[in-house]
């Protein structure tokens, strides 16, 4: 039997195994390696896998000047060769030995995962180390990374998805880091040299603003012994500059981006709230009866099953480091596309107002609190949620608290919290097609 038969039969027994077990038994242990680097683990004996979720502060939000794109291309090039492996032979090494590892960048962090069979551990926290200690950056994967990044934002330009998102996020954020500028980003990443890409590395990758997430078959004081291996070498560097907290002064307004297509992109987004607002369960509820519960939800009700105007709309809560939004998405054909948003105002006004009903409120709470134990299908899963968790800022007994915050929560604080995010005067909406009776609104 090949190791990838192997890694795919462990993969549908942690599905097994994880999906049965309730959120509030998971037993989390805190780890501090001797080097004192830090860790929360979930030990499961029962499938011979291991899982990492880690992440260091600094993401793409604030880069240096002209360098836009600078970060997302350095992580990309984390595993594109390290030490004596070039990129070919580092990946190679890696498929060997079922080593599944990575790193992305988000707008307030440098993120990473790795995920082995336990018997390989030593291997995968080996190239974890060198893509970490001694990256390459070689030439010619750089122009090969750069080119496809490039072409990236290109292709990106045509779907008419991403153009709202990015029109969204440069008018939401108007001068401030989080802000879009495609313009920018294709200028950085055309200058970007291997002197910049080592320097981010080197700004970045620093033990002290580390968070990690462990979850599967190690026990404390092997994944000590790992941690340090892998991450002990790297500086101690002080903390990044974080960008400004952002300040929600939205106006008003419709935006519309024409396009030869025959269906409209549609974006409503208004502030939203911050994860350690006292309301947080509150619109958390809120937003599941508005949008977040997918076919059970008021929009999906009103916009696709009353009336066929869309195969799907949604809302969420979007949360940054400095800001937070609530966003709904939706798509519908051009004749279309004004009614339906007319729908999703009149149901955002109606929440507003008149609050849900007790059986909407008696649902939501059921969902929410069954939903999460359900979701937790993977040692990966886990790993990601305990990671979020200390993102967040909570402490590892927030899951036995969570059914109980959720459950407290009370039409009347569904009601308020509605009436203080659900406001039609800082709501903008970007549309992206060629929408019949849906003028822009400066």
């Amino acid at each position: 039997m090949t190791a990838r038969v192997v890694l795919a039969a462990v993969l549908a027994a942690v599905l097994a195994v994880l999906s049965i077990a309730p959120a509030a038994a998971i037993d989390i242990k805190q780890v501090t390696t001797p080097l004192g680097i830090k860790a929360w683990l979930v030990e499961d004996k029962s499938v011979p896998v291991i899982n990492l979720s880690f992440s260091f502060e600094g993401g793409s939000a604030l880069e240096p000047e002209g360098r836009k794109g600078v970060t997302s291309l350095m992580a990309l090039l984390l595993t594109d060769g390290a030490g004596s492996l070039a990129g070919p032979a580092f990946k190679q090494r890696a498929e060997d030995s079922e080593v599944a590892l990575g790193f992305g960048a988000s707008l307030d962090r440098l993120s990473g995962s790795l995920r082995v069979l336990s018997a390989n551990r030593g291997e995968g926290f080996e190239l974890l180390r060198l893509a970490m200690i001694e990256p390459r950056f070689d030439p010619e994967m750089v122009e090969q990374r750069r080119a496809q990044a490039l072409s990236n934002v290109n292709q990106a330009g045509q779907r008419p998805a991403t153009v709202a998102g990015r029109v969204m996020m440069t008018t939401v954020f108007a001068g401030h880091p989080y802000a879009a500028d495609t313009e920018a980003l294709r200028a950085g990443l055309k200058s970007v040299t291997v002197d910049d890409l080592k320097a981010r590395a080197a700004d970045l990758l620093s033990r002290s603003s580390l968070v990690i997430a462990a979850v599967g078959d190690i026990d404390a004081a092997e994944l000590s012994r790992q941690l340090d291996r892998a991450f002990g070498a790297l500086p101690a560097n002080p903390a990044p500059p974080e960008a400004p907290q952002w300040k929600a002064e939205i106006r008003k307004r419709t935006i519309v981006i024409e396009r030869p297509v025959p269906q409209s992109t549609v974006q409503i987004v208004m502030p939203g709230i911050a994860r350690n607002d006292k309301d947080w369960y509150a619109a958390f509820v809120m937003n599941h009866i508005l949008g977040g519960s997918g076919l059970g939800s008021r929009l999906t009700t009103e916009v696709r099953e009353k009336r066929g105007l869309t195969y799907g709309v949604s809302s969420g809560l979007r949360v940054y480091k400095k800001a937070s939004l609530l966003a709904i998405s939706t798509a519908s054909a051009n004749e279309k596309v004004a009614e339906a948003v007319r729908v999703i105002r009149a149901e955002i006004a109606r929440l507003r107002t008149d609050g849900v009903t007790a059986e909407e409120l008696a649902d939501a709470k059921t969902y929410l609190t069954g939903a999460l134990p359900v979701s937790l299908d993977s040692s990966g899963s886990v790993a990601s949620l305990l990671y979020s968790l200390q993102i967040d800022g909570l402490p590892p007994d927030h899951l036995d608290k969570r059914s109980a915050l959720i459950s407290a929560v009370t039409a009347e604080d569904v009601r308020r919290v509605a009436r203080r995010l659900l406001r039609d005067d800082s709501a903008i909406t970007v549309v992206v097609g060629k929408p019949v009776g849906l003028p822009p609104e400066p």
